[in-house]
């Protein structure tokens, strides 16, 4: 498939077939994802790869609306700054989870970006908790890393 065909067959997907994305393709996607331009080339972006099930069922807990689709998911990345590196690691996260989502695509998987940094993990407590901060808890994020977003990946459902 050749770079326009990726960007127009780009899409969000919330559902997913039960088959397994195997490592191989995951540690793929994350190496496309470090070629990710990045401020004055800092290389703030670092990647988290989950495939365990209990852990994308508690990801998918991280906010009470827009993150239930990870329970779907046969895997996920987490796409984190280090803030350390440069004041611009939020557009270098962004860049970074476009390239997950265009390497996904590529690979003929399916993904949805579920943002975490500066969102409430209540819709209608904005001034709570933070999903950023559940993140972090659970999965155990070093301090000078900040969770950007999840990607759900898997392989799209059958058509019927």
């Amino acid at each position: 498939m050749d770079f326009l065909e990726v960007i127009e067959k780009r899409k969000s997907v919330r559902k997913y077939s039960d088959r397994p994305v195997e490592r191989e393709v995951l540690d793929a996607i994350v190496r496309v994802a470090q070629t990710a331009p990045s401020s004055r080339n800092s290389k703030s972006s670092a990647f988290m790869i989950i495939e365990d099930r209990d852990t994308l069922d508690a990801l998918a807990q991280m906010r009470d609306y827009g993150s239930a689709l990870l329970s779907g998911a046969q895997a996920a990345i987490v796409v984190m700054g280090d803030e350390s590196r440069t004041d611009l690691w939020v557009d270098n996260c962004a860049i970074s989870a476009t390239f997950v989502q265009l390497a996904v695509t590529a690979m003929d998987l399916v993904s949805c970006w579920v943002h975490c940094n500066g969102r409430p993990r209540l819709k209608d407590v904005p001034e709570g908790a933070k999903a950023e901060d559940y993140v972090r808890e659970l999965l155990g994020i070093k301090e000078e890393l900040r969770p950007y977003c999840v990607i759900a990946i898997g392989y799209p459902l059958e058509e019927e």
